[in-house]
């Protein structure tokens, strides 16, 4: 990449710079789900280091982030010699592969016309409540009161499987899975009526629309080029917080049907303008890991043919 600062990756390079760095565990578990789980889920901790250093993300931050992600059982740890190697645990990759369905799709999923319900059966203490209300949210649950969660398409064992990672198992005997259908085929009042409701889709849509302006400018360039004027470190940076990005607004949209979205919806466009934009940054982005995705023995594990056929095949709702 040619060194401008008016460049858009540039720009998108110096913008995360300036953030608040409290989102760095977000920034690596989205590292771990896009590059390391495709070379067998394990990376040395100095790889990690040296892979993030450009986006100005320090030792002892990435160092204590880690520690708590041992600690909230995402990751786990394995020694060699003075170096130690962090692996995805098995309830982690479990978490990541079946995000990687929702993340890498050619499209959202198709609706069942059922809806995923999660009544709330016993009382919380507020603390308890609010966590729980936090955790749902950041499935795409929206809330039709203060006792039932919906989502059009959540996988309901995967959804409690997240609460026990999050270390909230003693609240899963408070709570009721459900699945209900609705009688009629398409959209009723009802739903819209619950839609509304549930979900504040004006600030999800606004959300939308602000990556895609982010990241429309660095497509387009990279479409202008005659050739690929992107070096490869440069090109994992931009495909580390592209991917970042996507994956924390899909974690708040619930991903409805059509019928049910309101008009000139962003989501598809951000997923296709994410399609494509991956796809040009990916053999760039794939050479600076080959070199720099280590493991504590010196050893760089190759990546699986998964990660070529990323957004090649669509996702269906699941119960």
């Amino acid at each position: 990449m040619r060194s401008s600062s008016t460049h858009p990756i540039q720009h998108l390079l110096d913008s995360f710079r300036e953030r608040n760095r409290v989102k760095a565990g977000s920034l690596i578990i989205s590292v771990f789900g896009d590059a390391v789980l495709p070379r067998g889920g394990e990376i040395w901790l100095g790889a990690l280091i040296n892979l993030l250093a450009p986006l100005d993300l320090n030792e002892r931050l990435i160092r204590t982030t880690v520690f708590r992600l041992v600690k909230d059982e995402w990751l786990t740890t394995q020694t060699q010699g003075r170096r130690t190697d962090y692996k995805l645990s098995s309830s982690g990759r479990r978490r990541f592969e079946e995000a990687s369905k929702q993340i890498y799709a050619a499209n959202a999923p198709t609706w069942d016309n059922r809806w995923r319900l999660v009544m709330l059966v016993a009382e919380l203490a507020t603390k308890d409540r609010e966590r729980l209300r936090r955790a749902f949210y950041w499935q795409g649950f929206g809330e039709i009161n203060a006792n039932c969660f919906i989502h059009p398409s959540a996988d309901l064992t995967a959804a409690f499987d997240a609460l026990r990672v999050d270390g909230m198992s003693d609240v899963l005997p408070s709570l009721m899975p459900l699945v209900a259908m609705n009688p009629r085929l398409g959209q009723s009042a009802n739903d819209a009526d619950m839609v509304h409701s549930a979900w504040d889709l004006a600030q999800l849509s606004e959300s939308y629309t602000e990556f895609v302006k982010t990241y429309k400018g660095i497509l387009e360039a990279l479409r202008r080029a005659k050739k690929s004027n992107i070096d490869d470190e440069s090109a994992f940076l931009t495909r580390t917080l592209l991917i970042h990005d996507f994956r924390r607004l899909l974690l708040r949209d619930p991903e409805l049907p059509d019928v049910l979205l309101p008009a000139k919806w962003p989501g598809q466009t951000a997923r296709m303008l994410t399609k494509e934009l991956y796809q040009r940054l990916l053999v760039p982005s794939e050479r600076h890991l080959n070199q720099h995705l280590l493991l504590a023995n010196g050893d760089a594990p190759p990546a699986s043919d998964l990660v070529l056929h990323r957004f090649e095949s669509d996702i269906q709702s699941s119960v």
